[in-house]
């Protein structure tokens, strides 16, 4: 039943936070809305047991990309003015209540499920998608794909640099036609 009531929570969430981020016209809102169905999709990793999987849901896609996006948003200018009085009477301490009762409601109906780990370091539940798991297939059954494929990207930032700093000449144009 806790786990019926947090999907429905965070599917909600995540369905909320794609509209914002299809149906705003500020890109930055966008952006925000891109975030709250990246955390979103972060508590369904961890339901299905997948924290490693999660935590890296976390920490690279909501953390650094969307850092990525908000400076490349940043840069293309958004540089109309935006209107900053409060049309909602109360608004903040509405939401400061809202996001607590709803902090609240997660860490209640989430106790009993989620894993800190044991003192014995014995998986007292399914381990899979834990980061023991994770390398344990990594970087034994998978090592070798899992090399070439950093050295893949590291050929490819190296000529994504190399392409950068690369001048290209002007070319002149003879024209091959006739003269009229």
């Amino acid at each position: 039943m806790v786990e019926v009531i947090l999907f429905a929570i965070f599917a909600l969430a995540a369905l909320a936070g794609a509209l914002v981020m299809v149906s705003a016209r500020n890109p930055v809102y966008s952006a925000m809305g891109l975030l709250l169905t990246m955390f979103s999709i972060a508590v369904f990793y961890i339901m299905n047991g997948a924290h490693f999987v999660a935590a890296v849901q976390v920490l690279i896609y909501a953390g650094a990309v969307m850092t990525l996006f908000l400076f490349v948003i940043m840069l293309i200018g958004v540089d109309r003015a935006v209107d900053t009085d409060e049309t909602i009477p109360l608004q903040r301490p509405m939401v400061m209540l809202l996001g607590g009762g709803l902090l609240f409601l997660v860490i209640f109906a989430a106790w009993d499920v989620w894993i800190t780990g044991t003192a014995s370091g014995v998986c007292a539940v399914d381990c899979t998608g834990t980061i023991e798991n994770v390398s344990d297939e990594l970087f034994g059954a998978w090592l070798l794909p899992f090399e070439a494929t950093v050295l893949l990207l590291t050929i490819a930032a190296v000529g994504t640099v190399a392409l950068a700093q690369f001048a290209v000449k002007p070319r002149l144009v003879e024209s091959g036609g006739e003269e009229e």
